[in-house]
């Protein structure tokens, strides 16, 4: 069994990921962006997840970040 101290709070396309992104960095929390698309694309795979990215939070920031991505999600869809 893995274990990791990065949890995902957040799977979404590019635009939506750089909002939560920039909210996450507001409050002093950095994210890890992972975009398995983009890197297939760079080993010359083609790939089904093109425009789509993971962040990616410490453990300890878990709570918080959760907050935030709730917070903006339900923003995006009152839009």
């Amino acid at each position: 069994m893995s274990t990791t101290e990065y949890t995902k709070v957040y799977y979404g396309n590019f635009i939506l990921v750089t909002r939560v992104k920039d909210e996450l960095n507001h409050v002093g929390i950095v994210p890890i962006i992972k975009d398995e698309g983009e890197s297939q694309r760079l080993a010359g795979y083609g790939s089904m997840n093109q425009g789509y990215q993971e962040i990616y939070v410490h453990n300890n920031e878990v709570n918080k970040a959760m907050e935030i991505v709730n917070r903006v999600k339900a923003e995006m869809e009152a839009s």
